[in-house]
């Protein structure tokens, strides 16, 4: 039986995260993957990318209506290994964060939180306010994971289609995917850990 994976795209500046997990799930087999995609996540993903709700529902194996709150996720007797919010709106971490479930997103990530399974927000918003901080300790101290999609330089990536690559493979870590499409962190290089440490502060 395959792992189940919960995808929901939001309106936050992004789309191209939720697209690649989902595209890396199937290349990599043995996962099935649920898309939830919002009304405003289909409009971000065509002022991006020129996409359509259709080009993006092809990408998943099951997709879900983001009003149909009597679907199967929405319920904990449902089997999933979690759920990944990618991008994360500021709009949709306040519903999680205080369990406002009015669509299919929140509500099944509410059931992941009460079901203590895995559940990982790819927050996108700068600067932050107080309340974006606020919701973020609050579905932390929930057992939800907040992962901010910040580039990793150590990987020395060269373009963007990389950099977005580095942070799904860190995501698919988070749900024991096994895949091997990140350069992983193997130790300081020799010369750089050589280097006078009054020398590397310059660089600071």
């Amino acid at each position: 039986m395959k792992k189940r994976l919960i995808v929901a795209v939001t309106g936050a500046t992004g789309s191209i995260y939720g697209m690649r997990i989902l595209q890396q799930l199937r290349a990599l087999g043995g996962w099935e993957s649920h898309l939830v995609l919002s009304d405003a996540g289909v409009l971000n993903a065509w002022q991006e990318y020129g996409l359509t709700r259709n080009d993006i529902n092809k990408l998943a194996d099951v997709v879900h209506n983001p009003r149909d709150v009597g679907a199967s996720i929405a319920s904990g007797s449902f089997i999933t290994h979690g759920m990944v919010i990618a991008p994360c709106s500021m709009k949709t971490l306040s519903g999680v964060a205080h369990a406002y479930s009015d669509n299919l997103i929140t509500r099944a990530a509410d059931v992941i939180l009460k079901e203590r399974r895995r559940l990982v927000l790819l927050v996108r918003e700068a600067p932050l306010n107080l309340a974006h901080l606020r919701n973020m300790v609050a579905v932390t101290e929930m057992g939800g994971v907040i992962f901010p999609p910040v580039p990793a330089f150590y990987s020395k990536v060269k373009t963007i289609d990389a950099i977005v690559n580095h942070t799904v493979g860190r995501v698919l870590d988070l749900f024991d995917v096994r895949h091997e499409n990140i350069a992983r962190w193997h130790g300081m290089q020799a010369s750089v850990a050589k280097t006078p440490a009054k020398t590397r502060a310059k660089g600071r």
